[in-house]
C-alpha cells in the first residue's frame, strides 16, 4: 500500500493529504457496484442481440482505465486549471455536438453519437460539466462588480446549449442543464422574482416539448396512464423490485435482464432490486446521498465564490442524474435515457462522469485560505 508523510511535498503526496478520502472511498463504492452489476446484467442483454456474452463488461472495463486516470490527473489541478480545462473541454464538446448533425450516428431517431474506428462518443455528456464549471467562473466575475456581463454571456451560452441538445433531440439533458445553470444563478445572487420567473419559463418549455417532440408526448403520456399497454419496460422494472423483495433473489437468479432491453444501461437499478433487494437498493442510494451531502458540506466553508458554484453545480448535476434514473425505474418521473452514475453501462458516460468528478475532487481539496482543517 502506497503512503505518504504529511511532510511530502510532491504533486501527489499534497494531494493525498488535501483531497477528501471519504469522497474517494465513496465513489470508488459505486465504480464496485457498478461492475458487480454491469458482470450481472449485461450477458443475458448481450447474448439476446448475438454478441459475446461478455462484450458489454469487456468495453466496460476498457473505459474504466483511461476514466480512473482521468479522474485522478483532474483531481490533482488547482482551481485555476480546472477553469481552464473546462473551458478547453467545452469548446471541444460543442464542436463535438455540432459535428454529431452532419456525421453523427442516427440511434432511434437521435443524432447524438461520433463513431470512432468502433467505439462510439457522445460528445453532450462531456459538455454537462464542462458547462457546469464554465458557467460558475462567469457568475463568479460578474459578481466580482467590475462591470463585466458574465451573467449575460452564460445565459446566452446556456440557451445555445440547450438549444444544440433539443436539435439532437435530447430534452432530458436539456433539462438537467438548465436546471443546474438555474441553481448556479440562484446562488450567484439571482433574485427570488426572475427565479419564479424563470421557472415558469422552465414549465412552459416542458408543455412546449410535450407538444413539439412526439416522444416526449409519448413517454408522458405513458406515464400518466399507469394502464397504458406500452409501459413494457417500467412494468418489468416493478416487477423486478417485487420479486426481489428485501433480500433478493441471489446473483444470477434475477429474470429481468433477460426481456429488458435496457437491462444494463437505464435499468440496471431493477436488475439490483431483483437480484440483491432492497436492502442493496439502499445501500446504493445512501451511497449518492452520501457523495452529495459530504460535497455540500464541504462547501460550507468555502471562500471562493468560483469554486462554490462550480462544485455546487457538479454536485446537483451528479445527484439530478441519480434521482431522475432511480425515479424512472421506480415509475416516479416519465422514462428518460439517462444513465446511474457509475453503474449503468455506457462509455460516454463514464468518462464524462470521471471528468465531472475529478474536477469536484479537486475543487473540494483543503486549501489553506479556506482556514479549516479536515
Amino acid at each position: 500500500m502506497i503512503t505518504f508523510s504529511r511532510t511530502d511535498n510532491s504533486v501527489l503526496g499534497r494531494w493525498w493529504w488535501t483531497v477528501d478520502r471519504w469522497l474517494l472511498v465513496a465513489i470508488a463504492v459505486l465504480i464496485a457496484i457498478g461492475t458487480v452489476l454491469t458482470l450481472a446484467a449485461s450477458p443475458a442483454v448481450a447474448n439476446r442481440i448475438g454478441l459475446a456474452s461478455f462484450h458489454f463488461v469487456q468495453r466496460q472495463i476498457v473505459f474504466l482505465v483511461p476514466a480512473l486516470l482521468i479522474m485522478i490527473g483532474t483531481s490533482l489541478l488547482d482551481p485555476v486549471g480546472i477553469r481552464r480545462v473546462a473551458a478547453i473541454t467545452f469548446l471541444g464538446a460543442m464542436a463535438g455536438v455540432c459535428l454529431t448533425f452532419f456525421v453523427g450516428m442516427e440511434v432511434k431517431g437521435a443524432h447524438r453519437w461520433i463513431s470512432f474506428g468502433g467505439l462510439s462518443v457522445q460528445p453532450s455528456e462531456f459538455v454537462k460539466p464542462a458547462f457546469a464549471v464554465v458557467s460558475a467562473w462567469l457568475f463568479a466575475e460578474w459578481r466580482k462588480g467590475t462591470g463585466f456581463p458574465g451573467w449575460a454571456i452564460s445565459t446566452g451560452l446556456c440557451a445555445m446549449v440547450v438549444g444544440l441538445l433539443l436539435l439532437q433531440p435530447d430534452v432530458g439533458m436539456a433539462a438537467v442543464v438548465s436546471v443546474v445553470w438555474l441553481a448556479q444563478f440562484f446562488i450567484a445572487g439571482l433574485p427570488i422574482v426572475l427565479v419564479l420567473a424563470l421557472g415558469a419559463l422552465g414549465l412552459a418549455g416542458i408543455f412546449g416539448a410535450y407538444l413539439i417532440f412526439p416522444h416526449v408526448a409519448s413517454r408522458i403520456d405513458k406515464f400518466l396512464d399507469p394502464a397504458n399497454k406500452e409501459n413494457y419496460q417500467i412494468e418489468r422494472a416493478m416487477e423486478a423490485f417485487a420479486s426481489g423483495g428485501i433480500w433478493g433473489r441471489g446473483p444470477g437468479d434475477g429474470a429481468v435482464k433477460n426481456v429488458l432491453p435496457d437491462a444494463h444501461t437505464d435499468f440496471i437499478f431493477a436488475v439490483a432490486g431483483e437480484e440483491f433487494g432492497l436492502l442493496a437498493c439502499l445501500f446504493i442510494v445512501g451511497v449518492f446521498a452520501f457523495i452529495v451531502l459530504r460535497c455540500f458540506s464541504r462547501l460550507m466553508t468555502e471562500n471562493n465564490l468560483f469554486v462554490l458554484l462550480a462544485a455546487a453545480g457538479l454536485t446537483t448535476q451528479f445527484g439530478l442524474q441519480a434521482v431522475v434514473n432511480i425515479g424512472v425505474n421506480l415509475h416516479l418521473l416519465p422514462t428518460k435515457g439517462m444513465t446511474l452514475p457509475f453503474i449503468s453501462y455506457g462509455g460516454s458516460s463514464l468518462l464524462a462522469l470521471a471528468f465531472a468528478m475529478g474536477m469536484l475532487l479537486a475543487l473540494t481539496r483543503w486549501r489553506p485560505e479556506n482556514g479549516v482543517v479536515r
